[in-house]
C-alpha cells in the first residue's frame, strides 16, 4: 500500500512537470541560450519549496515514515568538487536536453529514443561506482 502512495505522488509529479513544460527539450534549450525565464522560474520555485520544506522539517522536528527523527546533516563549505560535478551535470543536461527525473517522464509519455539517454545515465552511474574510490572526494 505504501508503494501505491509513492507511485501516485510520482504520477502527479510527472503530470505537473509535463504540463509546466519542464520536460520540454525546447524549454531547456531556451534556458541554456538565456532566451527565456520559464525554466529559471521553475527552478527558483523548486529551490524556494525545498528551503521552506527543510525549515519545516527542522523546526517541527518531523519524523520519517518509520517514526525516526529526520536528521539533516550540515553540508561542508563550497568545494571544487561541487563546481566540477555541477559543470559535468550541466553539460550533460545541455547536450541531452533532460536531467534524470524527466527521463522517466519522457519515457512514460512515449518518447522512446529517451531509452538511449536512460542507458547513458545508468552507464555513467555504473562508471562512477567503479571509479569512486579513485576519485578525489
Amino acid at each position: 500500500m505504501n508503494a501505491l502512495k509513492y507511485l501516485l505522488v510520482g504520477f502527479v509529479f510527472g503530470i505537473v512537470l509535463t504540463k509546466s513544460e519542464a520536460v520540454s527539450w525546447y524549454r531547456i534549450y531556451e534556458m541554456f541560450e538565456f532566451q527565456s525565464f520559464h525554466m529559471y522560474g521553475i527552478i527558483m520555485v523548486a529551490i524556494a519549496t525545498g528551503v521552506v520544506g527543510i525549515q519545516i522539517i527542522k523546526r517541527k522536528h518531523l519524523k520519517d515514515i518509520h517514526g525516526l527523527p529526520i536528521e539533516i546533516q550540515e553540508k561542508e563549505p563550497g568545494s571544487i568538487r561541487f563546481w566540477v560535478g555541477g559543470i559535468i551535470f550541466g553539460f550533460g543536461w545541455a547536450l541531452v536536453g533532460s536531467c534524470p527525473g524527466p527521463i522517466f517522464i519522457l519515457l512514460g509519455a512515449g518518447f522512446l529514443p529517451v531509452i538511449l539517454v536512460l542507458f547513458g545515465a545508468l552507464f555513467g552511474t555504473f562508471l562512477y561506482g567503479l571509479f569512486r574510490d579513485k576519485l578525489p572526494h
